[in-house]
């Protein structure tokens, strides 16, 4: 009985390792959301300024590509950041239904982690790629805005 009752509790063990990766992506996920949200907003207002300010309309057409870029960017992150979170939670099932059925599902669940883990490694990368892209776009913004104050 003692025994079961530590086999179980290994089981649990072993399943939470990938719920706290869970929990990280899902904070990722949030941070990745609300980016996107933000570019979003950012685009429809250029768009907006597009279509009234017809004298720097290359420069808007130009920042409403470097947005589009990001968009692109942030919901590619996004996709990365969703396809770990489903490897995480393939892996804490796997690990259940493998010590349920005597151990005959065991690189499962470390395949499904590995899946995990490259997919984050890959919506870091991405999402860092998305915020260099917000940063030259600001400083050439905040530049083209001091050559017009200037003139």
């Amino acid at each position: 009985m003692f025994q079961n009752a530590l086999a179980h509790y290994a089981i649990l063990t072993a399943m939470l390792a990938p719920a706290l990766l869970m929990a990280a992506t899902a904070s990722l996920l949030v941070s990745a959301n609300a980016r996107l949200a933000r570019v979003v907003d950012r685009l429809r207002a250029l768009i907006v300024s597009w279509e009234y300010d017809a004298p720097d309309r290359a420069e808007r057409d130009d920042q409403i590509n470097r947005h589009r870029r990001r968009a692109h960017l942030v919901l590619r992150a996004c996709q990365l950041l969703y396809g770990a979170l489903g490897a995480f939670v393939g892996t804490s099932l796997s690990l259940a239904v493998d010590a349920f059925t005597g151990n005959r599902l065991v690189l499962l669940p470390t395949a499904l982690a590995l899946v995990g883990v490259l997919f984050l490694l890959m919506a870091s990368i991405v999402m860092g790629s998305e915020v260099s892209l917000s940063v030259r776009s600001f400083d050439l913004e905040i530049d083209q805005e001091l050559d017009r104050k200037r003139t």
